[in-house]
């Protein structure tokens, strides 16, 4: 025997406020509408689903018939299918929006931020790749190239404890470095000078033949713009790396 639908949220709701709507919401929508047997049940389901869609109506009672729907038979696949094909008609925003709330109805779980994706998240440069000065690093960095034309601009983030060797920006005339901290939390030292803490916004300039070394705190990840000042005879020598020692120091 086919399974009759019923619907009793209109009394519940509005029997005393709007007892008209109530009726014509659990006796006629739902008592008979829902219960006409031209189509399956599974198939109206779709067609609720879809239609509320349309109508960019994507709040609590979408998710009742995303889950009459799940109830009724529509699997992961289909309802991905369905909701992908009515995109294409209804609208992107829309599509998005509903996904949302289908993957939460079949138990869809989001996958497991990293930290790193969390911190990516919280920036508006890009991580990059594996920095390939990695050698010249105590723990891992990053790097992105934001321009490489002009004025070469590049997003350089460190991991938390993070941080580069020493090191001298040589120029015959002009050169060096500027810094732009943009995420996180760090820090910029000049040999015999007192470490400065970098946050987003920090601008450190570094003049050409000063040795010096920058990287995360230990409980941060850290990125900053590196803007190469053009200069004459540039070069980059890279020394000793910055010793555990001196660095816990700034705990």
């Amino acid at each position: 025997m086919k399974e009759k639908i019923t619907q009793t949220a209109g009394r519940q709701q509005l029997g005393e406020f709007a007892p008209m709507f109530a009726h014509l919401n659990d006796d006629v929508l739902f008592g008979e509408v829902w219960n006409e047997e031209a189509i399956d049940t599974k198939t109206k389901c779709i067609v609720t689903v879809v239609s509320l869609m349309a109508s960019g109506i994507t709040d609590s009672s979408l998710t009742y018939h995303l889950q009459n729907a799940k109830a009724h038979g529509v699997t992961k696949d289909e309802i991905a299918a369905i909701i992908t094909h009515a995109t294409m008609y209804v609208g992107w925003p829309k599509g998005w929006a509903v996904f949302r709330l289908a993957k939460a109805v079949w138990n869809e779980e989001e996958p497991a931020q990293t930290e790193k994706d969390k911190y990516q998240n919280s920036i508006f440069f890009p991580i990059g790749e594996p920095n390939p000065y990695g050698q010249f690093f105590v723990g891992q960095s990053y790097l992105a190239p934001v321009s490489t034309e002009q004025v070469p601009v590049f997003n350089v983030t460190f991991e938390p404890g993070c941080r580069n060797n020493w090191h001298i920006h040589h120029a015959k005339r002009d050169g060096g470095q500027m810094l732009i901290c943009v995420g996180g939390r760090g820090y910029y030292q000049e040999w015999g000078k007192e470490a400065v803490e970098m946050t987003p916004g920090t601008v450190v300039n570094i003049p050409a033949e000063v040795k010096h070394w920058h990287g995360a705190a230990p409980d941060s990840w850290f990125s900053h713009l590196a803007i190469e000042v053009a200069g004459e005879e540039t070069s980059n020598e890279w020394l000793e790396a910055v010793s555990d020692a001196d660095y816990d120091k700034l705990r």
